[in-house]
């Protein structure tokens, strides 16, 4: 469960947060909303989609096509991927509107278990934040920003008529194909069909580079039947592991060691 609270001097300036080096809290993330700032980076390194918010679609980077499963966390917490996505390396930190205030303000998740007595301060000596407290002040407010200007672009595409349902199977073994539901993509012809006036409506709002971004990363689909089978193995190995512990130790307590 997610508690934000405001990060302020009065509460925090005798606080400090421990940076969680895995990705442990993310691995029942089966989407992770992204911005069009990471474009670059994610096209190469995940399928992107998008899933219905409301009346709007968000645009998601695709880390498994089983439920609440993220086949780019490893069991030990590890990412196995190239490129995280910018809101699972700002965690446990988050923006948030404050009623009567117009800017947003930066925000911890008291339940993440990140606050703690020793380690990285909120606030440094003269009561003026923190070097890496500014520097994810900063992350965050570009992520901010970009997320307006992404969901503008998706606003658009959805507008001209170019998100429609994909229709993913999900093969799963002596079960047959099963239908993936709730993912969205670009319909690739009705893109290619535009007239004239439609896209140059779409042209200078960005619609066309999550569009082409999209349906360039659908190439990527392979990767999750390969991390799949990676996160198989490292089942298999961690299940081994425990069988030489459990192996080691008898009934009555005693170790023994073969050699």
């Amino acid at each position: 469960m997610t508690k934000l609270v405001a990060i302020t001097k009065d509460n925090f300036s005798d606080k400090a947060w421990v940076r969680n080096p895995g990705y442990g809290f993310a691995s029942s993330l089966a989407t992770v909303p992204v911005v069009a700032a990471e474009l670059p980076s994610l096209v190469p390194a995940m399928p992107l989609g998008f899933v219905r918010n409301g009346t709007t679609y968000d645009l998601v980077a695709i880390c498994s096509l089983h439920p609440s499963t993220n086949l780019f966390v490893a069991p030990d917490g590890r990412w196995l991927g190239s490129y995280v996505p910018a809101l699972l390396r700002s965690h446990p930190f988050r923006l948030a509107k404050i009623p009567g205030q117009e800017n947003s303000i930066l925000c911890i998740d008291e339940e993440s278990g990140a606050i703690a007595s020793q380690g990285i301060p909120f606030f440094d000596a003269s009561g003026e934040p923190s070097r890496e407290i500014r520097e994810m002040l900063n992350m965050l407010t570009q992520i901010e920003r970009s997320g307006i200007a992404t969901q503008a672009a998706i606003a658009a595409l959805d507008s001209a008529g170019l998100i429609q349902p994909w229709p993913l199977k999900l093969r799963q073994n002596g079960l047959g194909d099963t239908a993936v539901e709730g993912l969205y993509r670009v319909d690739e012809p009705a893109l290619n069909a535009l007239s004239e006036e439609a896209f140059l409506k779409l042209r200078g709002n960005g619609a066309f580079a999550i569009a082409y971004a999209q349906l360039l990363s659908m190439h990527q689909l392979g990767l999750l039947q390969r991390l799949d089978q990676v996160q198989a193995e490292l089942k298999a190995q961690a299940e081994a592991q425990l069988s030489v512990l459990e192996n080691l130790f008898q009934d009555d307590g005693t170790i023994t060691f073969t050699f």
